[in-house]
């Protein structure tokens, strides 16, 4: 089954377990901020189509590598996650989208069942459920037996995995679905930044 958490509050922080070479920052009222240092061999590009990105951003990923995108036309967010896939399978995935575009699902589906994503949890913001009750409804069914579910107060865009080559972690400042807008995104290749968010993701729990 499907383990779908609600989370109806953010008034209290959510405490980052500690990770080497966490800097904390000042903390507010409501929140905590960590960053992370990085230092890394760094790759810039730029694309104006999902097949440009798909040639020009990497095909030995190195641990440490980062790549930072300023892309436009048809990337989204899933451009990225297509990135990984063409390189290995993934023992885990996670993503986190402030919503979700049906034909976004039926790509998941289609990797799930071919066997390119073995496990995946969903971190979705609190208007989905209602606003996209068909998406939603549809998401449960796929990730059936797969991964669980988050709904919060969400508005972050991740993906962060793993298979047999290497560890990921990708930020995009797209949700996943087609957006015609310029967007940014940055992919970084180590298991530290994986870590990072899995621990983060994982502390998810309903108030």
């Amino acid at each position: 089954m499907v383990e779908l958490i609600n989370i109806d509050s953010w008034d209290s922080d959510i405490q980052d377990p500690e990770i080497d070479n966490i800097i904390p920052q000042k903390k507010t009222k409501r929140r905590s901020v960590a960053l992370k240092e990085r230092q890394k061999n760094t790759v810039y590009r730029r694309a104006f189509s999902e097949t440009q990105l798909l040639d020009i951003v990497g095909f030995d990923y190195q641990d440490g590598d980062v790549y930072n995108c300023i892309t436009a036309g048809d990337v989204d967010a899933m451009s990225y996650l297509k990135l990984m896939i063409r390189q290995q399978d993934l023992d885990y995935l996670l993503f986190s989208t402030w919503v979700l575009a049906n034909d976004d699902i039926l790509q998941l589906e289609e990797w799930i069942n071919e066997g390119r994503i073995k496990k995946c949890d969903a971190y979705l913001g609190e208007i989905y459920p209602k606003s996209y009750s068909v998406e939603f409804a549809e998401l449960k069914r796929v990730l059936n037996g797969v991964g669980r579910i988050a709904v919060f107060k969400n508005h972050s865009k991740i993906f962060a995995g793993y298979g047999d080559k290497f560890h990921f972690g990708i930020q995009t400042s797209a949700n996943i679905n087609t957006n015609p807008r310029a967007e940014n995104g940055s992919i970084t290749i180590g298991k530290d930044i994986f870590d990072f968010y899995k621990e983060y993701f994982d502390g998810i729990v309903s108030f």
